[in-house]
């Protein structure tokens, strides 16, 4: 008989985490589970979703967010929570779930309705959560609570970070590396590549294209590549810099302070944003350098993997998961936290060594296939899934 689980997920885009969720619960094993998943909002990812005939409900998930402690944000959250529940409370006469998955911190809904209801817990983080202070503690007490049944981590940097000094913590939590379906990159399209290189980024065949894919946001370390970028440009004209990615819904803010900064460095000619792309490894293909320059710790660092898998040299930030993923010398470069002096250094060092980048890129290939494949990924999962329900 098929467990039916329920997945409540924060978002639905088809960024980092949601790419996650989606491989992860796309390839589970359905004679043993049965899947049904919660979002806050149409999007692409519902989309993906349904395509592999995944059940799909929108309700509220409780997200937490730094701003919602005014009257109005706090009345809106409890009407949410009451929506949510009743939504979910149908589900579950319907489906009667053996497990609640809750994926990512942000969403809150899924440890109250198993509490509620004394369903399994099992809480995916991929979160670094130091600031503020507030949500840190709170944090940790809501992943120590008796009806959390187990706490799993992106990677043991996150781990590392939440059990600290918390033994009742740590005794309930494990370190499951994300892993992408290797199978899903493509072989490269030389044409293809060609033709973005000239008609998206406006570069000659011999050119270096670095890029940053990913949302446009706060920490993702947009305005910190291109102060590096700024630094190098006129030593290295054959060299463009691309941005992948677009602002979250309401922060466009983000975009338009980078779109201001590339017109005071004069740079306009040199640096391009492109939105968000559902197709993204055809891009992959046609960069030379990625570059994940975080300036808050990533909890694992899903872009870099991609980056990896199309045999793409990686830059990245040396602090959170990056220091698992990314081999120092080996798969890329690491470069202090937050220095732009060191970062230009090593996006320098790429430019000029085209056999380093070749090197690092089959390097990376492998350490993707080796360690981060999406089949590891699901079989560690499942087995979690079996001990919850054998007890």
């Amino acid at each position: 008989m098929k467990s039916s689980v329920l997945f409540i997920h924060q978002s639905a885009e088809l960024y980092g985490s949601d790419k996650t969720i989606l491989m992860f619960i796309s390839s589970l094993d359905k004679e043993k589970y049965f899947p049904v998943v919660i979002l806050p909002f149409e999007g692409p990812l519902k989309t993906e979703f349904e395509k592999n005939n995944i059940k799909v409900v929108i309700a509220p998930v409780l997200k937490l967010y730094r701003k919602m402690f005014t009257p109005k944000n706090i009345l809106k959250f409890f009407r949410e929570y009451s929506k949510g529940l009743n939504i979910i409370n149908q589900l579950h006469k319907e489906h009667n779930f053996s497990i609640v998955y809750s994926h990512t911190l942000a969403a809150l809904i899924g440890i109250a309705f198993a509490k509620k209801n004394k369903i399994k817990h099992l809480w995916h983080v991929q979160e670094i959560i130091a600031k503020p202070k507030l949500f840190n503690k709170g944090f940790i007490k809501l992943l120590s609570l008796k009806s959390n049944h187990v706490a799993v981590y992106d990677s043991k940097t996150t781990m590392d970070f939440w059990i600290e000094g918390n033994k009742k913590l740590a005794e309930k939590s494990v370190a499951i590396c994300n892993g992408l379906d290797v199978r899903e990159k493509p072989e490269p399209n030389f044409d293809d590549i060609a033709k973005i290189r000239e008609e998206f980024f406006g570069v000659a065949p011999d050119d270096v294209v670095i890029s940053l894919v990913g949302r446009i946001n706060s920490w993702k370390g947009q305005q910190l590549l291109l102060e590096a970028f700024h630094k190098i440009a006129n030593k290295y004209p054959k060299t463009k810099l691309v941005y992948i990615g677009s602002a979250p819904p309401n922060q466009e803010f983000f975009e338009i302070d980078l779109n201001q900064k590339i017109k005071e460095f004069s740079l306009s000619d040199r640096v391009m944003i492109i939105p968000f792309q559902e197709n993204i490894w055809r891009f992959w293909d046609a960069i030379d350098i990625a570059v994940v320059p975080s300036t808050e710790p990533e909890p694992f660092g899903m872009v870099a993997i991609e980056a990896m898998l199309a045999k793409k040299p990686v830059v990245a930030a040396n602090h959170g998961g990056l220091t698992e993923t990314v081999v120092n010398n080996e798969t890329g470069l690491h470069f202090k936290p937050n220095d732009s002096n060191e970062l230009a250094i090593a996006i320098s060092s790429l430019i000029e060594d085209k056999n380093k980048r070749i090197l690092f890129g089959e390097k990376g290939y492998e350490r993707v296939h080796l360690h981060f494949s999406l089949e590891k990924h699901v079989t560690e999962f499942e087995t979690i899934f079996e001990k919850l329900l054998s007890k």
